[in-house]
């Protein structure tokens, strides 16, 4: 039976006024901003074990620090594929190659007549310049991906084939301390890290990933006097904008001042320093130790904060989740562990978001239009 003339209008005019107003209605992605989402990381991601002879080595001189170094990861494609999504990388500076390709290492294994361990460095990656890719110099020296560039070629790799992944945060620990513990043979002392060592550091990472592939602290600070006034007047950028990117990060605090020396509120950088609260840089915050009121306070002032779940491998051989359900619930956007959900210790502890999601809405600062379902598009 046919509608009637004006009924047919109506109908036809409400079902117009409909679809503009869901054309018009902005996404999850145009509301939620990279900041108010939650996601897991790993700490050391690269690294690879301890070989069983340089096991027996540390048991013989420094048993008590053995069970820290108790833990390995897979490649790091494996770990982004399982649902991570921070990344922790400790770098070497190496600027004429060859500095640690004769790690002290296998030569303590084969004086105390130990079977030698499988070769560290077949390639000879580490007679080359640039930055390397290790815990310790010459004791903890393996790396599930060697040198820099191709840890870094590596993500970009998993990034491009999984294009509308949440922000990919890259945490760079640079290292450059001598040892203090005593060994029976000499260790190499790290070349420091000036603001020209940062300089290349920089370089080595626009190599690998183009410009428009990193949210940097430019394009945050936007037309603010400092990075701080941006984020907590501003924001951060949306999901909308930097989907399928990588954040980098820089770890520990104390190399802050050298880093954005000449950069004022990091113009021109390529990390966010480890800052402090209100400083003109301050955008991004470490508090390993998860504190629920002080991270709370951090994320409702729109900082970015990174947090450790268990540390030194203390909680997961006991299967102790306090630390871990306290960092769920802080609010600290990264949570980082040497045990994600696609990695679990011998005792069953993992760290992974509730069903088994790879980023939830923030418990803290997310708005009412974030939905956990619509977060990681595959």
């Amino acid at each position: 039976m046919k509608l009637p003339f004006d009924r047919r209008l109506i109908l036809g005019g409400l079902a117009l006024v409909s679809t503009l107003c869901h054309a018009q209605a902005p996404s999850a992605d145009d509301t939620v901003h990279m900041n108010q989402i939650q996601v897991i990381g790993t700490h050391n991601s690269y690294h690879a074990g301890i070989a069983p002879g340089d096991r027996q080595v540390w048991q013989m001189y420094h048993p008590d620090k053995l069970p820290e170094l108790s833990y390995q990861h897979p490649s790091l494609t494996a770990q982004l594929t399982g649902g991570v999504r921070q990344l922790e990388i400790d770098v070497f500076s190496d600027k004429a190659g060859g500095r640690y390709a004769d790690p002290a290492g296998p030569r303590m294994v084969k004086a105390a007549g130990l079977p030698a361990d499988p070769p560290f460095d077949p390639k000879n990656l580490m007679r080359k310049p640039g930055f390397k890719v290790m815990h310790v110099q010459d004791l903890d020296y393996r790396s599930a991906c060697q040198p820099f560039t191709a840890c870094l070629r590596e993500i970009r790799a998993w990034s491009m084939a999984h294009p509308h992944h949440v922000p990919l945060y890259i945490l760079i620990e640079p290292k450059d301390r001598a040892l203090t513990t005593k060994w029976p043979l000499p260790t190499v002392v790290p070349e420091p890290f000036d603001s020209a060592t940062f300089d290349a550091l920089d370089r080595e990472i626009l190599s690998v990933f183009a410009r428009n592939e990193i949210v940097m602290p430019d394009d945050v600070r936007g037309t603010h006097a400092s990075l701080n006034e941006a984020i907590t007047h501003d924001g951060w950028p949306t999901l909308a904008q930097t989907r399928g990117k990588v954040v980098f990060l820089l770890d520990p605090p104390r190399m802050a001042a050298t880093y954005r020396d000449g950069h004022p509120s990091l113009a021109g950088r390529v990390l966010f320093t480890n800052s402090t609260p209100g400083a003109p840089d301050g955008a991004f915050i470490e508090v390993n130790t998860p504190d629920a009121a002080h991270i709370e306070q951090l994320v409702h002032d729109g900082y970015l904060i990174r947090t450790r779940t268990d540390d030194g491998t203390i909680e997961a051989m006991r299967n102790d989740t306090t630390r871990r359900d306290l960092a769920l619930a802080s609010g600290a956007q990264i949570l980082s562990t040497d045990y994600p959900g696609a990695e679990p210790a011998p005792t069953g502890f993992k760290v992974e978001l509730p069903g088994a999601v790879t980023a939830r809405c923030d418990l803290v600062n997310a708005p009412g239009s974030c939905l956990d379902s619509q977060l990681e598009t595959h």
